[in-house]
């Protein structure tokens, strides 16, 4: 014997207004985290006190000069 599964259309309608709903969110809030929070990639910067003073320079929190490295 076969089953029968009964939805009804409000139930549907309102499931699908639910997903449009959580997609317009979703979708309004990352935007927003976009313009607030902006990703930045590159190599990280070493903490302030990582470095010796300046009279103690030393080449590890230098750039190498592009001379150096060509």
């Amino acid at each position: 014997m076969a089953m029968v599964i009964v939805i009804s259309l409000p139930l549907i309608l309102f499931s699908v207004m639910l997903g449009i709903g959580c997609y317009l969110i979703g979708r309004a809030r990352g935007r927003q985290d976009i313009r607030t929070h902006a990703q930045t990639f590159g190599i990280p910067v070493a903490p302030p006190d990582a470095c010796p003073s300046t009279d103690q320079a030393s080449s590890t929190c230098s750039k190498n000069k592009i001379s150096e490295m060509v």
